[in-house]
């Protein structure tokens, strides 16, 4: 399962979550939120990221509004930057958007209309 914009072959990763127990060689059972009930909760060990414990570190966990499907809806936020990108026979307007649930650093490209 992956949360984030479709088409998009990078995944993206939530958490961090609690390891209830090792179920197999490769696979971990995992302490998911009531919201991910609907998600099998034992992972392949490839699905899982190493997360550090630093006191100092503060997470800002923000919750993400799933539905019944398992979808939820973006919309952007702002716009941080435009460009004007040179085709062949035209010039095509592009704006670089801030999407709410993700952070400045996965904004995309997007035509200006």
């Amino acid at each position: 399962m992956r949360f984030g914009r479709n088409g998009k072959l990078s995944p993206r990763y939530i958490g961090p979550f609690e390891i209830l127990e090792r179920v197999g060689v490769v696979a971990y059972k995992i302490a998911l939120l009531l919201e991910l009930a609907k998600i099998y909760n034992v992972l392949h060990v490839s699905m899982l990221r190493k997360c550090v414990l630093d006191q100092s570190h503060v997470l800002n966990y923000e919750p993400i509004g799933i539905r019944e499907d398992l979808t939820y809806s973006e919309y952007p936020v702002r716009i941080l930057d435009w460009k004007e990108q040179a085709l062949r026979s035209r010039m095509v307007k592009l704006v670089k958007v801030l999407w709410k649930n993700h952070s400045a650093e996965e904004a995309t490209w997007e035509h200006e209309d």
